[in-house]
């Protein structure tokens, strides 16, 4: 049975109608702060209303219903085109960015990765930075949304373990997919709006305060600084920064079990502890070295230590110096927690810990089966016994995502990329974590040297690792259109 197109069409509208809206009010804060990019704004909001309209017209009045090949397609086709009409601003002047240039900055916002192209942030009009971070921060909420209610329902990559339906304490508590959505973003709403009253208090002024909070919560990782957080030179910031990038990779989900049942053990997710327990373990690793290397000492090395390895964890992206100047060894390091990522149910990219917990538990499952092999033993995530399937699930994850990775960094080196930066690039993008390592993409770099080609194939990149590999590679086989 091939998808049907509809469901996907009307729902594309109702996304777009929000985009709309939101140009829209951005171009309203334009014409108030007169920056000259209102017209831009509004003829952007204009024609996104007018194909959202036509969207919503011509396929409303059905009963909406998704199936496994409805939601595939609606989950593709919405990443793919919001960010069209998100990059129309850049489009018009006084930017003028090229339509590739335009498309990968929107990319790499709606996905969180925080990949740019532009420089000059610090004299760009406020309206557009304002715009990068909202898109940002709507595609962190939308992350969420995708994590808890789509994806878990697809069986992608072992993330059917968090089905809502199987959640005993979901159901009591939250009956109806529409109030989970609801006081999730609450909670989302709320923890940024408590981050910027911090950026503020501590010395940013109003307009940094509130783009960096959009950005933290959403791990997404634009600023409003070609320095990233680095421009305000404050200890207080930083660790404040570190903080909200922690809360933005935890479940959302567990907040609400958390107002709910308080601080108790049994209701914190084993990806939580295991989240956490790796941060603190590679923030002391590169505390360490930053200290035996002679670049950082006492406090100071803690402090951005700290900041840079929970950025590339949880997949944000700011950065408060330069760490390729820390030798191979940081390089070395931070190339790898490319691959590490947040909790699922979370804004962050990457492979998720969950995984690598299973990964961990089936690894165990067959040394104590070797061991002793008449007996039975079962690989568990916290107190839950995972089947086969689950298991099944994740090891495939990890086969996709290696051989998507090792085919886009061949790719790009095939375009002229050196090996370093191909394959920190496709890492970066499949991640979702923003700059990479070397002198071009690096944290003192950016995207823009990149041919159009390279581009391209690092949005597609993109879309994939924010969309768990499987829900693209699925339309790539026949069998989906039987």
């Amino acid at each position: 049975m091939l998808p049907r197109l509809w469901p996907a069409v009307l729902s594309l509208g109702w996304f777009l109608a929000a985009i709309a809206a939101a140009e829209a009010v951005v171009a309203v804060f334009s014409w108030f702060i007169d920056d000259g990019e209102f017209s831009a704004f509004a003829i952007s909001a204009g024609v996104t209303a007018v194909v959202a309209g036509g969207c919503i017209l011509t396929t409303s009045g059905r009963p909406f219903e998704l199936n496994f090949r409805d939601a595939i397609v609606l989950t593709v086709s919405a990443w793919v085109v919001v960010p069209l009409f998100a990059a129309l601003p850049f489009l018009l002047p006084p930017v003028d960015l090229t339509p590739v240039d335009a498309y990968f900055e929107m990319v790499s916002g709606i996905t969180t990765t925080g990949s740019t192209v532009m420089t000059g942030l610090d004299s760009q009009p406020p309206t557009l930075l304002l715009w990068r971070s909202t898109v940002q921060w709507i595609g962190g909420i939308g992350i969420i949304g995708l994590a808890i209610l789509v994806l878990p329902f697809l069986s992608i990559g072992g993330m059917q373990l968090f089905r809502l339906e199987s959640s005993e304490r979901g159901e009591k508590t939250f009956p109806r997919v529409r109030s989970i959505a609801s006081a999730v973003g609450q909670v989302y709403l709320l923890l940024t709006a408590l981050c910027f009253i911090c950026y503020w208090l501590l010395g940013m002024s109003t307009f940094d305060a509130l783009n960096h909070a959009l950005t933290t919560l959403a791990t997404a990782g634009y600023s409003t600084h070609d320095a990233s957080f680095g421009y305000f030179d404050n200890p207080a910031i930083l660790w404040t920064g570190t903080v909200f990038m922690a809360c933005g990779a935890i479940p959302f989900l567990a907040y609400l079990r958390l107002v709910r049942g308080g601080f108790r053990r049994e209701w914190i997710e084993p990806q939580v502890r295991a989240f956490l327990a790796t941060l603190a373990v590679c923030i002391a690793v590169v505390a360490v070295w930053l200290m035996a290397a002679g670049h950082h000492f006492g406090f100071d090395a803690l402090t951005h230590a700290a900041f840079n390895v929970t950025s590339i964890v949880t997949t944000t992206g700011f950065v408060s110096t330069d760490y390729m100047q820390w030798g191979a060894f940081a390089a070395g390091t931070f190339f790898l927690l490319t691959f590490v990522g947040g909790c699922s149910g979370s804004t962050s990219g990457g492979m998720k810990i969950f995984r690598y917990q299973m990964m961990f538990g089936m690894v165990g499952q067959h040394v104590r089966q070797a061991i002793f092999p008449h007996s039975v033993h079962h690989i568990r995530y916290g107190a839950r016994v995972v089947s086969g399937e689950e298991a099944a699930s994740v090891g495939a994850f990890f086969i996709v995502f290696m051989a998507v990775f090792a085919g886009f960094a061949a790719a790009l080196a095939a375009t002229g990329l050196d090996t370093t930066t191909a394959m920190s690039a496709a890492a970066t993008a499949i991640g979702n974590v923003g700059p990479g390592i070397g002198p071009v993409i690096g944290p003192a770099g950016n995207f823009a040297p990149l041919t159009d080609v390279q581009k391209l194939l690092l949005c597609a990149a993109m879309i994939m690792g924010r969309l768990e590999l499987f829900s693209v590679l699925v339309l790539f086989m026949p069998s989906f259109y039987r």
